[in-house]
């Protein structure tokens, strides 16, 4: 669920201390943003509702799976 990414997110910001990582910091926390916006709930919610019709997910939570992939965190 994108609450969980989003904790993912901040967790991974909150280790983003030396210099040259403050522009990939600044990027993540775009991204937060974006997942807290109400436009990107709608759209997740209806790509979800159509994916999970035409069998294409089983599995609900895209945005922390994203997160997961990317920061290449163990799925738990």
């Amino acid at each position: 669920d994108t609450d969980r990414a989003l904790v993912l997110l901040e967790e991974y910001c909150k280790r983003l201390k030396k210099p040259e990582e403050q522009q990939l910091k600044k990027a993540i926390r775009k991204v937060m943003g974006i997942f807290k916006s109400s436009l990107f709930q709608a759209l997740l919610g209806s790509f979800t509702k159509k994916a999970t019709r035409h069998g294409a997910i089983s599995h609900p939570s895209l945005p922390a799976a994203a997160v997961y992939d990317v920061l290449g965190c163990p799925k738990n």
